[in-house]
């Protein structure tokens, strides 16, 4: 009965690097947040919708907290962090097994006490020594009154199911708010700029891509045909041949690992046209910021 049935949104949280991103498309079972071993990979909040029998679950995935960097980019980041703190029914925080550090005892000092908070202890099938394990579950007892806590591994999947069956008792009575077959309320013009910054991620050096952002230009669908311009937009004209690289090889493989991925999400045939743009200091100018979609 509809009476019966729950639905809210339950933020996923934790410090940079962590799997907030891999564990948002493991629990939804599709890929729509963006992942890279590099900090600061997401920038935006990512909402994914798992709609079960009983239950819709809105995971909003967030940026990791910044406590090391400063800059408009961060602080915008950071803004979205906290909003949504204050927004949802659930808080899903996010710590690697084994590591419990300053910066994640930051984000714990964040939590409002007022929701349920559960611990999502991430990453167990690194754990060297398994027998760490469960001293480690009670450490984090100690850290903070959590709901719950369930360790699990994003990346493998395992645990996931019960993270989702723990969470379910917190969420309100409630009609859904999103139809069956919706896994997401972001638009592919939005998705496509994401997948685009994903591939810029994985290819270029360690530096480069925290002075990167996308821009989709034109966005055009015929059919099942999609055609996408989009602007990379670049710090300085130095990292411009960076991106491009010798003969344009590197735009190229970055562009051709994008369109397939596109395509995956969209289910049908993409179009991609990409080129580099130079935008001094965007990422300290909070004008640029909004142009771009940062919020």
């Amino acid at each position: 009965m509809i009476e019966e049935f729950r639905t809210g949104y339950l933020a996923i949280v934790g410090q940079p690097n962590v799997g907030k991103s891999t564990l948002l498309n493991q629990l939804i079972g599709q890929k729509i947040s963006i992942t890279s071993k590099k900090p600061q990979t997401t920038r935006h909040r990512v909402t994914g919708i798992l709609t079960l029998p009983k239950c819709q679950y809105i995971f909003v995935d967030t940026p990791g907290f910044q406590t090391r960097h400063a800059g408009a980019l961060n602080r915008l980041m950071n803004r979205s962090v906290t909003q949504a703190l204050a927004e949802v029914d659930v808080i899903i925080c996010v710590v690697e097994a084994g590591r419990c550090g300053q910066a994640d005892r930051a984000i714990f000092k964040l939590l409002p006490r007022e929701r349920p908070v559960l611990l999502a202890i991430n990453k167990i099938d690194r754990l060297a020594d398994k027998s760490k394990l469960l001293p480690f579950i009670a450490q984090m007892a100690q850290e903070y009154p959590f709901a719950e806590i369930v360790p699990l591994s994003a990346m493998q999947g395992s645990g996931t199911d019960q993270l989702i069956q723990a969470a379910a008792k917190y969420l309100p009575v409630a009609a859904p708010m999103f139809g069956d077959d919706e896994v997401t309320d972001r638009s592919e013009r939005f998705l496509a700029a994401e997948l685009l910054r994903e591939k810029l991620f994985r290819n270029l050096g360690e530096e480069l891509p925290y002075g990167i952002a996308v821009e989709i230009e034109r966005f055009e669908q015929e059919g099942s045909l999609r055609r996408i311009f989009a602007a990379i937009i670049v710090d300085k004209s130095a990292h411009k041949p960076i991106v491009i690289g010798k003969n344009g090889e590197k735009l190229k493989t970055i562009s051709s690992d994008a369109r397939r991925d596109m395509e995956r999400l969209f289910g049908g045939k993409v179009y991609l046209e990409t080129w580099v743009k130079v935008k001094s200091g965007w990422a300290d100018d909070e004008r640029a910021l909004k142009s771009l979609g940062y919020e």
